[in-house]
């Protein structure tokens, strides 16, 4: 499921421009690396392509599992591996590029998201772990929106308690302005920002790494749903051959 799923993350999360006209200007320092207008055009087809794609494997996925009665309980735990799966990828690849980290880009990719979470709903899987588990990347956009200043120290610290110190000195480190009326974080605000967060270090409550693992799998369990079918009532074909069986 991971591998076919994979290749559309990073098109489907960070790549796809929904809300039109948003990211028209590029980041400052990134626009001499502007390719031609049909590549960016196909590019913007592809990664609307990818999201159609993901949702429809994940429609595909969930519908095969229906078919089949997989147990309800094994289904809301295949789904939140996943979406963890969904986030620890994007959050990965954000975190390792610069154009990606600006005020537009950061509503894009949590209007995308808003496509996940919405489709957690219409399948009633929203309140079993799942939601939950996109929610690192779901703070990361949060905070390329985020002002940033001074006074929102506490409130962005607040706001980002499933990332980790490393993961948001990161995303304000390589924070990239799209325009010449926005400027970058200062270094006085984000050392403002590692020390309150030091605080929440010391206490042990969050990871202290900058990439989530990717290969991390949540404890499974196995429910005991028992049968309502009356089994001694049960009449076995003597076509099978199964003469051993005795009945309790």
């Amino acid at each position: 499921m991971e591998e076919l799923i994979q290749p559309t993350i990073v098109p489907a999360i960070l790549e796809h421009d929904a809300i039109a006209g948003l990211t028209a200007s590029k980041p400052s320092g990134l626009r001499g690396r502007a390719s031609s207008n049909a590549k960016e055009m196909e590019d913007g087809r592809s990664s609307q392509h990818s999201l159609d794609a993901l949702m429809r494997t994940l429609n595909s996925y969930i519908k095969i599992m229906r078919q089949h009665a997989v147990d309800p309980e094994l289904i809301k735990q295949i789904f939140r591996q996943l979406f963890y799966f969904l986030c620890a990828g994007a959050l990965n690849n954000l975190l390792l590029r610069k154009d990606m980290c600006n005020w537009s880009k950061g509503m894009q990719i949590r209007y995308n998201l808003t496509h996940l979470e919405q489709w957690l709903r219409d399948n009633s899987l929203h309140e079993f772990g799942a939601l939950a588990a996109l929610e690192p990347i779901i703070q990361a956009s949060q905070l390329l929106q985020a002002r940033k200043t001074e006074s929102d120290v506490d409130s962005i610290c607040d706001m980002c308690s499933k990332l980790s110190t490393a993961q948001i000195v990161k995303v304000l480190n390589i924070y990239t302005p799209v325009d010449e009326f926005e400027e970058r974080v200062p270094i006085a605000f984000i050392r403002k920002i590692q020390a309150k967060l030091k605080q929440r270090d010391e206490q042990g409550t969050t990871s202290t790494t900058l990439l989530m693992d990717t290969k991390y799998s949540y404890p499974v369990t196995f429910p005991f749903n028992p049968s309502s079918v009356s089994l001694e009532s049960v009449l076995v074909p003597e076509e099978l051959h199964l003469g051993f069986l005795i009945k309790h």
